[in-house]
């Protein structure tokens, strides 16, 4: 996964960089993050941020909590949702596909780099890679169950290692 400060570096459009993270530690598809409104943003009991909202396609509702990186976009263009209604300034899909296609050339990455991917990676990379249980990530995704949440599931095998070492823990504890 490319970081930050390296798709600034290739990317001629900053808030292409802005959009691509935003979907990236979001998971949102381009369809929903196009329709981003202040009333999907909400502040729970604790005062923790979430985006809540159905999902454009199954109309599904997702529940994401915002992380850091993901509220410093939102508070970097909160003059966008004063003037339009809309928390992003979203580019066409199409162009930002053909962009990302652009940096993936640039940067010698073999794999059809598009906005969904970033859906993809979040699913993976930043959830389950990070110990998030698939049904959160199957919540947090508008997804109806696990089902079609694990099609984006990668089996990581980070994660096989972890579940292997807990295995071979239980065995040594039997003197096996």
């Amino acid at each position: 996964m490319l970081l930050y400060n390296e798709l600034q570096f290739f990317c001629r459009i900053p808030l292409l960089v802005a959009l691509i993270v935003f979907y990236l530690f979001t998971g949102l598809a381009f369809s929903d993050v196009k329709d981003l409104s202040p009333e999907h943003l909400v502040k729970d009991n604790k005062g923790e941020l979430w985006i809540r909202k159905n999902r454009q396609k199954t109309k599904i509702m997702c529940n994401i909590p915002v992380l850091p990186v993901a509220a410093s976009i939102l508070d970097k263009y909160k003059d966008v949702a004063e003037c339009t209604g809309k928390l992003l300034p979203v580019l066409c899909n199409q162009r930002m596909n053909s962009y990302l296609k652009e940096i993936a050339d640039v940067c010698g990455i073999h794999k059809n780099l598009s906005t969904h991917t970033a859906r993809h990676s979040y699913a993976t990379s930043i959830c389950l890679a990070n110990g998030v249980s698939m049904e959160n990530v199957a919540k947090m995704l508008g997804h109806a169950d696990t089902s079609v949440t694990k099609h984006y599931a990668r089996v990581l095998d980070q994660n096989i290692f972890k579940d292997m070492q807990k295995v071979n823990s239980c065995l040594s504890e039997l003197a096996i």
